[in-house]
């Protein structure tokens, strides 16, 4: 059985609604000339109990189901890489939606240079996302034009870069990305509990090849966060920031005091931009969101980790 170019990897959880604009789109991707590519669909389903299972083989998919609680952000991507037979393994949330059919083709571009390992894309609010969503959305390096190519050619260890730097020289998105199944073989995603593509970009890194980002492939996502939601997933991002690259977010309350007014009056500006129904609609969420988001990055950045930067990396424990 020939070898396919792209084995499209997505773990699910009762994502019937957004499989259902997903599939299609994945199904019409094409290369420059217009021909359909050569992509297989594999799938780790975590017992959903909507359509999402029956979606995934009616698109001819390749799926294996554990239970809930076996879900795990780096080791469950690990076992569908196993089941994968593609020559680039294409990392998919499953609600991200591809902005178009040359979304894949221009994932796999970089890969033209032998030394690029992993390539990841540009993400974008969705079109009709509300202001305060698409701004946090817009605000992130994913969302960036330009596009970039990393390695440590001149920095040597990962540790010689300073805290802030690490956060982004090591970037990389499981949102939409992509890896070569030869590199992801000897090197799969770290067993921690969050931030494995960091993590696994910091490896590939040290190992010598090169991280690409890709602002051609263009794929949308986004969350509306209710301010319990942010407050979790910025202490999370926080903690792993801080564990990883000795990075705090928000290290005192002056931080998180200066960053609260930061982010409603950036708020603002995006509100007063959308037009007055926005600033009625949507400016009243702004100061319970942004100080959830706040203090859940000064809650992520408080405690210290176990043994120095360089300790933890010659370790191997997130490097």
């Amino acid at each position: 059985m020939p070898r396919p170019r792209f084995s499209i990897l997505l773990p699910t959880l009762d994502g019937a609604d957004d499989l259902r604009v997903l599939l299609p789109r994945l199904a019409e991707q094409r290369d420059s000339s217009g021909a359909a590519l050569d992509c297989e669909l594999v799938a780790i389903d975590s017992s959903s109990t909507d359509a999402t299972v029956e979606l995934l083989r009616g698109a001819g998919a390749r799926v294996e189901s554990i239970p809930r609680s076996e879900f795990r952000h780096g080791a469950t991507r690990n076992r569908c890489a196993e089941l994968a037979h593609g020559e680039l393994l294409v990392f998919l949330s499953q609600d991200v939606l591809p902005a178009d059919e040359h979304f894949l083709a221009a994932l796999a571009r970089p890969f033209d240079d032998p030394r690029v390992a992993g390539v990841y894309g540009r993400v974008l609010p969705q079109p009709g996302c509300d202001p305060l969503t698409a701004r946090t959305v817009l605000d992130l390096p994913e969302a960036d034009e330009q596009p970039s190519v990393r390695d440590l050619d001149a920095v040597g260890g990962v540790w010689r870069l300073s805290a802030a730097e690490r956060a982004e020289w090591l970037r990389f998105n499981n949102v939409a990305s992509c890896v070569r199944a030869d590199v992801f073989r000897a090197i799969p995603f770290p067993p921690v509990s969050f931030g494995e593509d960091f993590a696994w970009a910091s490896r590939a890194l040290s190992a010598g090849w090169r991280i690409a980002f890709e602002p051609r492939a263009v794929a949308w996502h986004a969350h509306r966060y209710t301010p319990a939601a942010a407050y979790e997933r910025y202490r999370v991002d926080a903690a792993f920031h801080r564990e990883a690259h000795g990075w705090r977010v928000r290290p005192t309350l002056g931080s998180a005091l200066r960053g609260f007014v930061y982010e409603c009056a950036q708020d603002a500006r995006a509100c007063t931009a959308a037009g007055p129904a926005a600033l009625l609609r949507h400016l009243w969420r702004s100061p319970l969101l942004r100080a959830a988001q706040v203090l859940g990055q000064y809650a992520g950045s408080r405690s210290g980790g176990g043994g120095t930067l360089e300790e933890r990396a010659r370790a191997g424990i997130y490097f």
